[in-house]
């Protein structure tokens, strides 16, 4: 193990979206994390929480943890949660609010437990409002935060940027970094305490730049003319010869001139800042300019130079582009290509410790190395509250 986290134990109850990529970056950073998944079938087959990868044990989104199965609706389930919780730094949850108070084991009981605990919580509307209780996900929440509505063509409806803005930036990287934050507290004052995502407000913050430039008259409520929706002819998406696009951020008048240079438009002249005039004629020139060419001759021709042009990639593509290759940007664990983790540190890197788990896979020596004993994980075992894969066995297997 390695990393700035190391020596950081984290509680994780199973979820989907932001609390397990929350869970991720923390174990990449070198946290030790047992993930508390779903009681294991009795006719072997596994339960996932995830409805888009139910049966997929290898979801990449849980690597670096260790599994145990638990049925927190028993007792002695939520007896065994608050066992972990007294050996822990921090505890993830991402279920709606009020769960897990009505399973035993909300931030005041775990506090009580363990009064330096950082217990980190995500929802979608928040804990309070009119939508607290409701049922979401990541296109609801970046809808009403007012982000989705800046995104798309202006011809046409909003377009969902994949679940990036919600699950995963609003959602489980603002977690992770207040994690962090109050257990970098925690070594100060000795005391723990509540981290409380939203989802919808996570949204919104992330679009903090977006709602500068509207309060200062430089942002239009009108979607797709602006500088960074598409609106401008120097930040936009061009279609290649072949059917592929390029990317063009030329947004400085100096790299915009570059571009213009580079391509072969020297006739056209930069326009002037806030001159929306002319985008439109500008931007119909660079579409025939760019339509003349494939993507990767425009490639050839640019990368690496200050007109600030990068081909429009696949997933599939990226892992095998030079300059990823060369920086490790995706690693290959477990037979499966995917991004490795990041920030880099110089003193202690982060990795990924392991691959993702089958539920209550690797429990067993989780639970040891966490300090319970022998006769008390067989116990927890014999009683049912727990369970762990087949391969792994007892104490002592």
């Amino acid at each position: 193990m390695s990393g700035p986290l190391t020596g950081v134990r984290i509680v994780e109850l199973a979820g989907i979206g932001p609390a397990p990529f929350a869970a991720m970056a923390l174990s990449d950073a070198g946290a030790d994390i047992i993930r508390v998944d779903r009681p294991i079938e009795t006719d072997g087959q596994t339960t996932l929480n995830d409805p888009v990868t139910a049966g997929r044990a290898r979801n990449i989104l849980n690597r670096g943890r260790r599994s145990v199965a638990a049925d927190l609706s028993r007792p002695d389930g939520a007896d065994f949660i608050l066992k972990l919780v007294e050996r822990a730094d921090g505890f993830i949850e991402g279920f709606r609010p009020g769960v897990t108070e009505r399973l035993g084991i909300g931030p005041e009981v775990c506090a009580e437990r363990n009064p330096r605990l950082v217990y980190g919580r995500v929802t979608g509307w928040g804990r309070e409002g009119p939508y607290a209780l409701a049922a979401g996900h990541d296109i609801d929440y970046i809808a009403l935060s007012g982000t989705l509505g800046t995104i798309g063509s202006a011809d046409g409806p909003p377009v969902p940027p994949l679940n990036l803005l919600g699950d995963f930036g609003g959602g489980g990287l603002l977690l992770a970094y207040g994690m962090t934050c109050a257990l970098l507290d925690v070594s100060r004052s000795g005391k723990g305490q509540v981290v409380d995502v939203a989802m919808v407000d996570g949204a919104a913050y992330l679009a903090t730049y977006i709602h500068g430039l509207r309060a200062l008259g430089l942002w239009s409520d009108e979607r797709g003319t602006n500088i960074l929706d598409g609106g401008a002819p120097f930040y936009q998406i061009y279609t290649t010869s072949d059917g592929r696009y390029l990317a063009i951020g030329a947004i400085e008048d100096r790299f915009f001139a570059e571009l213009l240079d580079r391509i072969g438009l020297t006739d056209l002249r930069v326009p002037a800042p806030g001159d929306r005039r002319e985008w439109s004629d500008i931007h119909e020139s660079l579409a025939r300019q760019f339509g003349s060419r494939t993507r990767d001759e425009w490639e050839r021709l640019l990368a690496g130079t200050d007109a600030c042009v990068a081909p429009v990639l696949s997933m599939g593509e990226a892992p095998q582009h030079p300059h990823l290759r060369q920086r490790g940007t995706f690693v290959e664990v477990d037979g499966v290509v995917q991004p490795a983790p990041t920030p880099r540190f110089s003193r202690t890197p982060s990795s990924i410790q392991r691959p993702a788990p089958r539920p209550g896979q690797g429990g067993v020596r989780a639970l040891q190395d966490w300090g319970l004993e022998d006769d008390e994980i067989q116990s927890l075992l014999d009683r049912g509250a727990i369970s762990v894969d087949g391969v792994d066995g007892g104490p002592g297997m």
